[in-house]
């Protein structure tokens, strides 16, 4: 299990701050597009599963599929 980096403890709230929820959604995003796991996201930055779904939606981030890639056939 991972632990919530330091600069995102205690920042999730009804009303965040917002340079702080800025900071997290720039986090979030970046470490997405990265290939970060959607289910590491919410443990590092402090948030629920379903924000860090809202905030990748809000900025138009296609979610990728569950599990693994498939396998390409050899010669094909």
């Amino acid at each position: 299990m991972l632990q919530p980096l330091p600069e995102f403890v205690g920042t999730a709230s009804p009303r965040p701050d917002p340079a702080a929820q800025a900071r997290v959604e720039m986090f979030i995003v970046e470490q997405y597009a990265a290939g970060r796991s959607l289910r590491q996201l919410p443990e590092l930055t402090d948030r629920s599963f379903s924000a860090v779904r809202n905030i990748l939606t809000r900025h138009g981030v296609h979610r990728r599929g569950a599990g693994a890639e498939a396998l390409r056939q050899a010669g094909a």
